[in-house]
This record gives C-alpha cells, sequence and structure tokens, in this order.
C-alpha cells in the first residue's frame, strides 16, 4: 500500500533541535515504512510558523500534492508570539475546511505543555500561563466538529516532561531526538490505523 503524506507546521516538524533523523514527520514515515508501507513524504513545515503561517504558506501545496495521509502540528509559536484565540480558532477552521477537499484523514497534535519546558523558567510566565489550555480546547472543539484525529500531546506532555529531562534538546525548547522520537510514538497508533483502512 502506498502513502502520500504531507506534513504542515512550525520548526517541530521541521526537526530543529535534533541530530538526526528529522523531526516527528521523518520519523512516523519512518515506522510507517517498518510496517511494509510504500511512504512518500512532503514536508512543508516551516521555523517559527504560526498558525496564519500555515494557512497562508503550507495549505494550498497540500491540496496540490493529492497526499492520502496530512498531519498538522502547530500552536505553540502563537502561544508565545501573543496570538489572539479568536485567531487562532478562525485560521484552524479554515485550515480545516479547505483540507477537507483532499480527501485524507487529517490527523492534528494538541499543544504540549511548554510551562514544564526548560525554557519556561527563563521566560515570563505570562507568555504561556493559561494560555495553553483555551488553545488546546480550541483544537479538541475544531477537530470535533471537522472529523479530524486527534492526538493529545498535552497530556502525553505532562507525564514525559517533568520525567525525562532528556526530551528536549541543548535549547530547552525544541526536542531531542529522543523528544521527537516519542513524538512519533505516540502518533503511530492512530496514524497506522488511518493508513491501513
Amino acid at each position: 500500500m502506498s502513502v502520500d503524506y504531507v506534513a504542515l507546521g512550525d520548526s517541530t516538524a521541521v526537526g530543529v533541535g535534533a541530530r538526526r533523523g528529522g523531526g516527528y514527520p521523518e520519523r512516523l514515515a519512518s515506522r510507517l515504512r517498518k510496517d511494509g508501507l510504500s511512504v512518500g513524504l512532503t514536508n512543508l513545515g516551516q521555523s517559527g510558523a504560526r498558525i496564519r503561517d500555515v494557512f497562508t504558506g503550507q495549505v494550498k501545496p497540500t491540496i496540490a500534492a493529492r497526499p492520502t495521509l496530512v498531519t498538522l502540528g502547530v500552536g505553540t509559536n502563537d502561544i508565545w508570539r501573543g496570538t489572539s484565540l479568536e485567531d487562532f480558532r478562525d485560521d484552524l477552521d479554515r485550515i480545516a475546511r479547505r483540507l477537507k477537499q483532499t480527501g485524507a484523514p487529517l490527523v492534528v497534535v494538541n499543544i504540549a505543555d511548554m510551562a514544564l519546558a526548560p525554557v519556561a523558567r527563563l521566560v515570563p510566565s505570562a507568555l504561556f500561563e493559561g494560555r495553553i489550555e483555551p488553545f488546546n480546547a480550541a483544537i479538541a472543539e475544531l477537530a470535533r466538529a471537522h472529523g479530524m484525529h486527534l492526538v493529545d500531546l498535552y497530556s502525553a506532555s505532562r507525564e514525559t516532561f517533568p520525567a525525562n529531562p532528556g526530551f528536549f534538546s541543548q535549547d530547552g525548547f525544541h526536542p531531542s531526538d529522543e523528544g521527537y522520537d516519542a513524538w512519533a510514538d505516540l502518533m503511530l497508533p492512530t496514524v497506522r490505523t488511518l493508513v491501513s483502512r
């Protein structure tokens, strides 16, 4: 079976912080190949991308690529850089509506609890405190409304981050190789079910 996988998102799709193997999309594709699937990956992720950047720069090429699987991981930069919840919700709604044209399942990852990341100790808590949960509530609401498949990175991060300092790269913000592996492993059961249909 052949999978045409398109990944949308930010630096975590790019793999910033990894020493080898890329971000979670490359690792997810690798795991699917080990399952015996033929996987082509188009990674449209961009470092620093916010939800508006995904909508304006990544959606159109996704539709043109005629994918059979799409993943989206975005929101951390929106939290840190002050995107309003209303704007985030509106852009995510637009993205979901446009991507329905592909007919491909859309797997969306919510926002990790970056309040537990090492970098959080170095920045004002007002940047993220009380903001992550409402953004994740909006992601969950729109996932239900549009039939997106939600992977709960937030809950997993609350368990993983305190117990495993090795999840983060040296910048204390981006995942390490170990962190990206854990992220791909978290997404794999959902994705595996969708591509084997």
